[in-house]
């Protein structure tokens, strides 16, 4: 869970069907809306009416991504708890947790004092904007850290920095920016053995080192960046039998996305009936995969 990198990570992990929950409070950036949407799933909670504000005809939470928002209340609140509660069961059970930091800026409510996850389009005069100093995101993180060791006695944490360059924020801030974040996540990994270092931060701004791996707006990495990353992060982070298991699964992707030029020919149904008994057999073997809607797929379900 963080940054937008971490949805291009997280998709590809979903993509090739592993067990993955991605950013169940939508993306965010800095380690303190980080680590209070983490306490929330610790603590159990549940977001009501009084959670969220309205603006700009929408209803909002200060603690979530605008893709939560919307027009009627009640939607939103059942669409932010049934994230909730998949978060929830999804922490206590995980044998991986992958933190990725974006920013070490946080945006305070001038009202009440109130790092937001997200400002959803209000005007500026409403926050204050501060660079968090090391030891201010090393203490909410190392709290974290033992609250989550706690409750989940297997549960192994993988840090990473993403490469997005917040050029809102300027050149130099950016980089101060990234500069607590590395030395705060390097701290911690030091200090507690269950936690590990992913250089997606390094893979794109020391390795590549040039603009053509970025989008037009010159701030997210593009596809070749992407899957330059994803590339190291499967030699480094996933296991013999995962990387053995990745082209099996993108066979059972491809048939997927097989479209017949008779859909009732006696050809195609027994294409389908071979991919249907592969996906069943993979399931059998790696009952971690996620492949119950590529079996609905294939056996017309």
């Amino acid at each position: 869970m963080g940054s937008c990198f971490a949805e291009e990570i997280g998709a590809r992990l979903q993509q090739h069907h592993f067990d993955a929950l991605v950013n169940p409070h939508g993306i965010l950036y800095n380690p303190i809306s980080i680590t209070q949407a983490l306490h929330t799933y610790l603590d159990r909670d549940q977001y009501t009416a009084d959670d969220l504000f309205s603006h700009g005809d929408l209803w909002h939470s200060w603690d979530h991504h605008s893709r939560f928002s919307g027009l009627q209340m009640d939607a939103v609140l059942a669409r932010i708890n049934a994230a909730q509660e998949a978060a929830v069961q999804r922490l206590e059970e995980a044998d991986w947790l992958i933190i990725t930091l974006g920013s070490a800026y946080t945006y305070t409510l001038a009202s009440d004092n109130q790092v937001v996850g997200n400002c959803h389009k209000v005007p500026s005069s409403h926050f204050h904007k501060k660079l968090l100093s090391p030891p201010d995101a090393i203490a909410a993180l190392d709290n974290l850290m033992h609250r989550l060791f706690f409750r989940n006695k297997k549960v192994k944490i993988l840090f990473t920095i993403s490469p997005v360059r917040y050029a809102r924020d300027g050149v130099v801030e950016n980089n101060l920016s990234k500069a607590v974040l590395i030395q705060t996540v390097h701290h911690l990994v030091n200090k507690f053995d269950r936690l590990f270092y992913f250089p997606a931060y390094e893979l794109v701004i020391d390795d590549l080192r040039d603009y053509r791996f970025y989008k037009e707006d010159l701030v997210h990495p593009n596809e070749l960046a992407v899957n330059y990353v994803w590339e190291h992060f499967t030699a480094s982070c996933v296991s013999e039998e995962g990387r053995n298991l990745l082209p099996l699964v993108e066979d059972i992707n491809r048939a997927m996305q097989h479209r017949p030029f008779n859909p009732e020919s006696n050809q195609h149904k027994q294409f389908l009936q071979t991919y249907a008994k592969k996906t069943k057999q993979l399931m059998k073997e790696y009952p971690f995969l996620r492949l119950e809607e590529a079996l609905a797929y294939f056996e017309g379900k």
